[in-house]
Order: C-alpha cells, then structure tokens, then sequence
C-alpha cells in the first residue's frame, strides 16, 4: 500500500487536513478518523484528473 504525507489538526470540533505535497487542497472530517477518509477521496480525485490544473510542491537539488 502506498503512503502519502498529511498536516493535520484539530480546530473546535472539527478536524483539518491537506498533503504536503498538494498544500493548496484542504479537507476536514468530524474526528481523525472521517478526516483520513476525506483524504483518501482527495487523494483520489486529485491524481485521476477530476481536478484541472493542481499545483504541487516538490524539491529541488541547487547545489
């Protein structure tokens, strides 16, 4: 199985999550658990195309 990367926390009673690597892509669930099941259904729709123009961050080698 695959593993991607998150930020997540909790703010009030609801729970908040993107990738690292798609910061611009927020989801939010009731407790971590429905947070990790938006995520996947992010994670889907942003790598299948669903979603025009998805800007990523990456690393780059300078020196």
């Amino acid at each position: 199985m695959d593993k991607i990367r998150y930020v997540f926390w909790q703010d009030g009673d609801q729970w908040l999550g993107y990738f690292e690597e798609y910061p611009d892509y927020m989801t939010q669930g009731e407790d971590l658990e429905d947070l990790k099941n938006h995520l996947r259904d992010l994670y889907r729709d942003l790598t299948s195309g669903q979603i025009p123009s998805v800007r990523r961050v990456a690393e780059l080698e300078v020196s």
